[in-house]
């Protein structure tokens, strides 16, 4: 199983891919990315990674320094792009936390919600 955390692999554990994270970030100058407002298509339900997810949302002040850690950002790279977001998700428990700040958006929320159902989909 391998720990994968945004786009970056960081640390190997059993090789099920039991708990995962993904994580919204700002790019440079705190813009949220074209893309994040493209249409996509949902994977079929027999392709995700969790069909039916028990969600918990967690609201942190340190939001942009636990998920930056979480994901192993180095500190250069979490300092231009900090995350605003990260979800972290337990196939096996069928469990999934999302993590904010105390002020958070729509557009955040419901990015770090995909992940829980869908894994990693940055491609």
């Amino acid at each position: 199983m391998r720990r994968l955390f945004g786009n970056f692999v960081i640390l190997l554990i059993p090789a099920a891919l039991l708990l995962l994270t993904g994580c919204e970030t700002m790019n440079g100058g705190g813009m949220v990315a074209n893309s994040e407002f493209e249409k996509f298509t949902p994977q079929p339900k027999e392709k995700r990674v969790i069909q039916e997810v028990k969600l918990r949302w967690e609201v942190r002040e340190d939001v942009s320094q636990f998920c930056a850690k979480s994901i192993g950002m180095g500190r250069e790279q979490a300092y231009f792009t900090p995350p605003v977001a990260c979800a972290v998700w337990h196939v096996a428990k069928k469990e999934c936390v999302i993590i904010t700040g105390t002020e958070t958006t729509h557009l955040a929320l419901g990015h770090e919600v995909r992940h829980c159902f869908e894994g990693h989909f940055h491609k």
